[in-house]
């Protein structure tokens, strides 16, 4: 902040805003005050996003869901105690109302230092503000479309063997699919030599005209069961995930999983931010465009340091797909510092310089 009879070097008379010098005291009040209100918004946010916690939960399970049915298991994660599972929505509860409350925390901190803030300066903080908040937002969508997805394919399809395959399934095997796709059962195949298994029928939906006792499977590898529920003479079904034969049985614990998706989410939103921190020390004169650019191979080392140090998990396949995209955004950081040096955001012509730019108006110069 700057006192009443402070002056700026670069912004002139334009950037003479009349202003009183507060106290210390007006400024713990102020302080108080931007706290309260901080704070003010995530606890309701808190009460009611815990009441839609059990649908962000599905949300962010469903690619550990994916990643177990690609690989042959049944998609479940455990729950090994009575409370973890409204714990674990506690706890998401909290992180998404801190997350959709960011904004406002923000513009409270923004408010508070605003008074000291002379014209040129609030431009700097009025293009950093949304731009954050943009790379945040991209930056959880990459990930949840993109990284955790091959991140959990690659990781679950550890522990198991592949499914066999043939040049060409046998006739009892496509008579049963076909049958599942259509909603209805195939005759079984004539009988041979020997002692024949027991051969169950293949339905994509549970099929009508149930009686108690009737058993099926499913294309999704579950075995269900019609029974008795009550005595009412009601019939309900149960089922039983099949898992493919193999040396490990893979299962996941839900406190576990939550635990790793919410440290990739920090991660992820930390990393992003990589282009305005290149755009914060290019305004205050620590580097250079020419610098950064000089310096890519030495920023693709770092990308990737980063990414190990960030990664919650040790796989090189997890650390590859975070150090791709932050040395997009060192590309990114660099764009920015070309098309919004300090000299362009303290007159106000990021604009222009934008325009020039996309209509191909000569080589913009930092």
């Amino acid at each position: 902040m700057h006192d009443a009879h402070d002056s700026h070097d670069s912004g002139g008379a334009n950037n003479a805003e009349p202003r009183g010098v507060m106290s210390f005291g007006d400024h713990l009040d102020e302080l108080r005050k931007r706290l309260i209100l901080a704070v003010a918004l995530p606890l309701p946010l808190a009460v009611v996003a815990f009441l839609f916690a059990p649908s962000i939960r599905a949300i962010l399970c469903e690619p550990a869901f994916a990643a177990q049915r690609a690989s042959g298991i049944p998609p479940s994660l455990q729950v090994l105690n009575p409370v973890e599972t409204i714990g674990a929505d506690m706890h998401l509860a909290l992180v998404v109302a801190l997350i959709l409350s960011a904004p406002w925390i923000l513009w409270q901190a923004w408010k508070f230092v605003e008074p000291g803030l002379y014209a040129s300066e609030k431009r700097f903080v009025r293009m950093l503000v949304p731009m954050s908040a943009a790379l945040t937002v991209i930056g959880m969508l990459l990930l949840y479309f993109v990284m955790l997805p091959l991140m959990l394919k690659f990781l679950v399809s550890f522990g198991g063997p592949a499914p066999v395959e043939v040049d060409e399934a046998p006739p009892e095997l496509s008579a049963a699919l076909s049958g599942a796709a259509e909603g209805e059962a195939r005759p079984a195949p004539p009988a041979v030599d020997g002692p024949a298994p027991l051969r169950i029928p293949i339905f994509a939906e549970p099929p009508t005209h149930l009686r108690p006792g009737d058993l099926w499977l499913t294309p999704a590898h579950e075995l269900r069961a019609a029974l008795p529920a009550g005595t009412e003479g009601r019939l309900e079904i149960f089922s039983i995930p099949l898992r493919r034969l193999g040396q490990l049985d893979q299962q996941f614990r839900l406190r576990e999983y939550l635990d790793f998706v919410l440290t990739l989410m920090l991660a992820v939103a930390i990393g992003f931010q990589l282009p305005l921190v290149v755009l914060l020390l290019g305004w205050i004169g620590v580097i250079e465009v020419d610098l950064l650019r000089r310096y890519r191979r030495h920023a693709v080392f770092i990308c990737i340091i980063a990414a190990a140090i960030i990664t919650p998990t040790v796989d090189p396949v997890s650390m590859m797909l975070m150090a791709i995209p932050l040395y997009l955004l060192y590309e990114l950081g660099i764009v920015l510092l070309v098309v919004a040096p300090p000299r362009a955001v303290a007159e106000g012509s990021v604009m222009n310089r934008v325009k020039d730019l996309a209509l191909g108006r000569g080589r913009i110069r930092p």
